[in-house]
């Protein structure tokens, strides 16, 4: 596996990773990608993997709004070992990785660094699922469709249209507020469904039914500026009339209820200790985690 070595901070509540360890399923893993080189506004995203482990030693075990404990097992197994500058070479490298977590039978939790990554997480799931029985749901500000940005085609900016490229079995984006028409055209010619904030908002039952009504499994990514920047400042793009975290909890609950074989919290760009944007973001994960939960 292509991680550092040296002593990793932990995510809160978690066990050093170890491949040898033989535990009940399904267990999860948390794999740091501090990667941020296709950045095009604000940089830092290679320090959202620290900023989001750190901010996760301020929740407790016990979750007070579902009334459980977070008692899934749970592994950090540290940071990607990345190639700044290079987006390919860095998905090979997490391809690679998460590979391993799977014939390991782990559920992989990636954390980053920028949305770029994603892709890589998707192209090992194909080695060990077939994606075209796979949905991904991606919680984002911006659809991410386009072919290319500034000339190149692997960027933060360009993922989904990467990922749509792989064929899944469909493609649902939430949270949208940002797009070229060229990524809405494209949208619309590939079934990719795209649900603005005013219609989750005003609408929330029809997107509780979307979700509900989806068979098989579910890959869940999200952007941190899906939320509006008054809760996620610190984000690659911020763009605001966003979600609330009371919007992200009520939408999680609803996802995890279907078969979750992976998840991403992408674009933390915070620099700062306490900042609230990693704090959304490791509770946001906290929050998952609770939700996989028995007790």
């Amino acid at each position: 596996m292509l991680l550092y070595t040296h002593n990793p901070s932990l995510f809160a509540f978690s066990q050093e990773g170890t491949l040898s360890t033989n535990i009940t399923k399904p267990k999860f893993s948390i794999i740091g990608v501090p990667f941020d080189s296709s950045t095009t506004y604000k940089p830092g995203t290679r320090f959202g993997p620290i900023a989001i482990r750190e901010a996760s030693y301020n929740f407790e075990n016990y979750n007070i709004e579902l009334d459980k404990k977070l008692d899934v097992p749970l592994f950090d197994f540290g940071n990607l070992d990345v190639i700044h500058g290079n987006v390919r070479k860095t998905c090979n490298n997490l391809k690679e990785t998460i590979n391993d977590l799977y014939k390991n039978e782990f559920t992989p939790i990636t954390i980053g660094g920028e949305h770029s990554i994603t892709l890589g997480v998707l192209e090992a799931i194909i080695q060990y699922k077939d994606l075209s029985k796979v949905t991904i749901i991606h919680l984002d500000a911006h659809m991410d469709l386009i072919d290319e940005y500034m000339g190149e085609k692997y960027s933060h900016a360009t993922v989904m249209r990467r990922i749509s490229e792989l064929k899944p079995k469909k493609i649902i984006q939430l949270g949208i507020r940002s797009a070229s028409y060229e990524e809405k055209i494209y949208a619309d010619d590939n079934n990719i469904s795209y649900f603005k904030v005013s219609e989750i908002k005003n609408n929330f039952e029809k997107i509780n039914k979307i979700i509900n009504d989806i068979k098989g499994p579910v890959y869940v990514t999200i952007d941190m500026d899906v939320y509006d920047p008054s809760s996620a400042p610190s984000v690659g793009n911020p763009t605001p009339y966003g979600l609330s975290s009371c919007d992200i909890f009520k939408l999680m609950k609803c996802i995890c209820q279907k078969n979750i074989i992976g998840l991403d919290v992408v674009e933390v760009a915070s620099t700062s200790f306490a900042d609230i944007t990693s704090i959304n973001a490791a509770k946001l994960i906290h929050d998952f985690l609770c939700m996989q939960s028995k007790s």
